[in-house]
């Protein structure tokens, strides 16, 4: 039996990245135009950057939680959560979540430790990089970090909330990440997380100085597995 996977949304651009990542993908599994069955609820995302910029994680966790139980009522087997930033929550989520979570922060480990990377450049919004959402994931995994210094924190998060979460994806966005992500690499990096589920829109592994981990795909791939365990491989 193919689980309906529970999307718990918070801004568009990565949600629907991630919403069609697991739909084409479910093609190579299950065969022809076949995928998960797969809800997901979204609140506005005003509501979610109200609480943030109160640094109101109890009131984030509350707009998780409440999604989270839509979708459970939808009949979902399992969620998943593409947003880092909201990750921060977690712990008010968890213990009272209807259903089970795959941890995006966690997926993004295992990937890590699966390459064998020793240090991670850690990007996102200022809220995510200035947590421990990642650090205390990758180190679980004997796995080093690096945050963006406070000029590039900045600059990434304005280009995040200003510009890719309205699809707007400018040359100056990606010139800024490519810097950021040399510099990193110079101080030692060996890979960049993209811990924003927009940043893959504008950076990947072509463009980046850095090898990277799509944060937002890497979840994606991850929720299909567990969705087909044990489903036998498409002819």
């Amino acid at each position: 039996m193919v689980q309906h996977i529970g999307i718990v949304a918070c801004s568009a651009e990565g949600a629907a990245l991630c919403y069609r990542t697991i739909c084409a993908q479910g093609a190579t599994i299950l065969g022809r135009h076949a995928h998960p069955e797969i809800s997901m609820h979204t609140p506005s995302l005003a509501e979610y950057v109200a609480h943030l910029e109160r640094d109101d994680w109890q009131g984030v966790g509350e707009l998780m939680l409440a999604s989270a139980e839509k979708l459970a009522r939808s009949g979902a087997d399992f969620l998943i959560c593409p947003d880092n930033t909201i990750h921060r929550a977690f712990s008010h989520v968890e213990p009272r979540s209807p259903l089970p979570f795959l941890h995006i922060a966690e997926v993004t480990a295992a990937e890590a430790t699966r390459r064998g990377l020793r240090r991670v450049g850690v990007v996102g919004t200022s809220w995510l990089t200035e947590s421990e959402v990642y650090p205390e994931k990758l180190a679980a995994c004997g796995i080093g970090h690096m945050r963006p210094n406070t000029r590039e924190g900045a600059e990434i998060n304005r280009i995040i909330m200003d510009e890719l979460t309205y699809g707007v994806f400018k040359p100056e966005a990606v010139a800024e990440f490519q810097r950021v992500f040399a510099r990193m690499k110079a101080d030692g990096c060996d890979a960049a997380a993209l811990a924003c589920t927009e940043i893959p829109l504008i950076m990947n592994d072509e463009n980046s100085p850095l090898p990277t981990l799509d944060t937002t795909r890497l979840l994606a791939h991850a929720a299909l597995r567990r969705a087909t365990e044990g489903v036998a491989i498409a002819a």
